[in-house]
């Protein structure tokens, strides 16, 4: 990854993918694959995060909500708290989660972040 994360407050989301996530313990859980931005305010609702190998569970794709990532400067990556079991529990993703807010909400209510919607 390149400086183009540190160097303002704004980002290309083609910047984003691919840039490494790091647990609370330091090491690398995966990494961001794409962004989910809500098309009418344009705030990003979920990172779709490749897991390969995370914790034994092979290179699959987990939409995290956004809010759950945080920017470390001194990493050039993104940080995350959620654990192993928080994973393995998460709502499962069916192939159009992306347009039910049934799923979302359970999503949202799962990592304990508040609605991007309200």
């Amino acid at each position: 990854m390149d400086q183009k994360l540190t160097s303002s407050s704004v980002v290309n989301s083609k910047d984003v993918n691919g840039t490494a996530v790091y647990g609370i313990d330091g090491e690398k859980v995966g990494e961001i694959d794409h962004l989910i931005i809500e098309k009418n305010s344009g705030t990003v609702t979920f990172a779709v995060m490749t897991f390969g190998g995370f914790l034994g569970l092979g290179q699959d794709e987990y939409p995290i909500p956004w809010k759950k990532l945080s920017y470390d400067v001194s990493k050039d990556a993104f940080v995350t708290d959620i654990s192993e079991e928080q994973l393995k529990g998460a709502p499962e993703a069916h192939p159009e989660w992306h347009s039910d807010r049934e799923w979302e909400k359970r999503s949202f209510d799962y990592f304990s972040v508040p609605y991007y919607w309200m």
